[in-house]
């Protein structure tokens, strides 16, 4: 799992998965999120705006990202 720094105190979902180099593009995250494929905190999260504080664990592919705090 890795631990993925953010410059703000939230991010949305789509952008993370880019940050956390989940995924490719902007339009790859909005395809994943809406096939049920991510997971937030162990739930499948369908809303790429969904708003992701420190702490929030986000899965794909087998692969985990923690949003860190800035």
């Amino acid at each position: 799992m890795d631990e993925v720094p953010i410059d703000t105190d939230n991010i949305r979902l789509g952008q993370f998965l880019k940050l956390a180099n989940l995924i490719d593009s902007g339009s790859d995250a909005k395809a994943v999120i809406a096939d049920g494929l991510v997971r937030v905190n162990g739930e499948v999260e369908r809303r790429r705006g969904r708003q992701l504080a420190p702490g929030d664990r986000v899965e794909f592919a087998a692969h985990s990202a923690v949003v860190k705090a800035p």
